[in-house]
């Protein structure tokens, strides 16, 4: 399994899924900064669009990091990262795996560039209602889904962490502790040690 990746991008997703499943991979570095860079031909199979992460297991070629943590969590974590798929908690583990792309990811963007908002017009709401809902998700459960970690706190969990970290995230005890319970997933450690330019 090989994993194209770049520093400080939506990769550390990847690479955190990856060490939670414990599964071997090899990473291949994406220089995402240079626009004149030569991409590998298996790269753009996975990656059309030439953005990172990209995964390459088999025959088996995508991006998209929610996508890759759906993949992985399915195909080999099912019943741990991931609910079975006639579990009862699988519509809400799905629901909360895609929150990211479809709702936090948005709205942060138009948070960032003062985009005037109007929740009953966007499909994500807005930016204060995003956060009131995966604050109301989030309380009182240690995961999204209460004991068990899953997939889904892998993209909640390094988007509130990234939200913090910018100064981005409004005073919350109970994001606030999720991101620090996140950030002591020794998985995630590995991730983000494996995520500095200078390991690759």
């Amino acid at each position: 399994m090989k994993l194209y990746w770049s520093p400080q991008t939506r990769s550390t997703r990847a690479l955190w899924m990856l060490e939670e499943t414990g599964i071997p991979y090899e990473r291949e570095l994406i220089d995402v900064q240079n626009p004149d860079r030569d991409n590998p031909a298996e790269f753009l199979e996975a990656s059309p669009m030439g953005k990172v992460p990209a995964l390459v297991d088999g025959n088996v070629k995508m991006s998209e990091s929610a996508a890759i943590c759906l993949y992985l969590a399915d195909r080999y974590a099912m019943g741990t990262l991931a609910p079975a798929i006639d579990d009862s908690q699988r519509g809400k583990y799905l629901y909360w795996l895609m929150y990211t792309p479809a709702v936090i990811e948005p709205s942060m963007s138009e948070k960032f560039h003062g985009v005037e908002t109007n929740r009953y017009r966007s499909g994500w709401g807005d930016f204060d209602l995003m956060i009131e809902t995966l604050e109301q998700g989030i309380g009182g459960r240690n995961w999204i889904l209460g004991d068990a970690f899953t997939a889904a706190d892998v993209m909640l969990g390094s988007s509130v962490v990234f939200m913090r970290m910018f100064d981005m995230l409004p005073a919350s005890d109970a994001l606030s502790t999720y991101a620090d319970r996140c950030l002591a997933r020794p998985a995630y450690q590995r991730a983000l040690e494996l995520n500095e330019p200078a390991s690759n």
